[in-house]
């Protein structure tokens, strides 16, 4: 059976699912992350819960059927049974390795309490993070134990040229494809994954448990002093 990292990985490799207009339900990889991916004619919902509903609803939902997994009322309904909770539908990105080293200085945070690393490992495992002059970068597994990068720039620093370095490093230091998701409003962060080599793949919204190993599940809170680019 097709598991989610499966198509997570084919996508990665530039092999997307067929443009077939079909939905392919999968079960979640954990209890934390559920959801649905969005490739072109082609959606992918991951959830424990019983195919037939899923379907069901689908086709309940008032508009076209290629817009259906992502449509507001069937997400609402996703969240009402799951009683997880959602933030936005984000752009789904994704970057190859690269050789050598990152273009910039980078030093590992070794501190677990750091409030980025905190929100990160709310979100994902195995996360670590890496701090230089002006900005953060933060990576850690996420859906379907993929591996997913998150950056932050200090405000007195925008502009120039950091986020776009940071999120390049980030290639540099992996040996496997790095995902990014990010707000389609973000034009700034977008740009600067674009420019950095990343390619777009879809889309998603993420549908989290409130509780996972009893930690609730907090929104997106942005930082006082820095401005995040994932």
């Amino acid at each position: 059976m097709e598991t989610l990292r499966d198509i997570l990985d084919a996508a990665a490799r530039g092999a997307l699912p067929p443009a077939d207009g079909a939905v392919t339900v999968v079960p979640q990889a954990c209890h934390r992350d559920a959801g649905v991916l969005a490739f072109t004619a082609h959606s992918v919902v991951f959830t424990d819960e019983d195919p037939a509903w899923v379907y069901e609803t689908l086709r309940a939902t008032d508009c076209d059927a290629l817009a259906a997994p992502m449509h507001p009322r069937f997400l609402a309904a996703f969240l009402e049974r799951t009683d997880r909770t959602s933030e936005t539908v984000d752009a789904m990105l994704v970057g190859s390795p690269l050789p050598g080293g990152p273009p910039l200085a980078l030093e590992e945070i070794e501190d677990a309490g750091h409030s980025r690393a905190g929100y990160a490992r709310r979100r994902r495992d195995d996360v670590r993070a890496w701090t230089t002059d002006g900005g953060v970068l933060v990576m850690g597994r996420g859906i379907g134990g993929r591996l997913e990068v998150s950056v932050e720039v200090d405000e007195e620093v925008r502009q120039r040229g950091l986020g776009r370095l940071l999120v390049t490093a980030a290639r540099h230091l992996v040996t496997e494809p790095l995902w990014a998701q990010i707000a389609p409003g973000n034009a700034r962060s977008t740009r600067a994954f674009l420019a950095a080599g990343y390619r777009p793949v879809g889309a998603e919204a993420l549908l989290s448990a409130r509780h996972d190993s009893g930690r609730v599940t907090a929104g997106r809170a942005p930082s006082p002093v820095r401005r995040r680019v994932d």
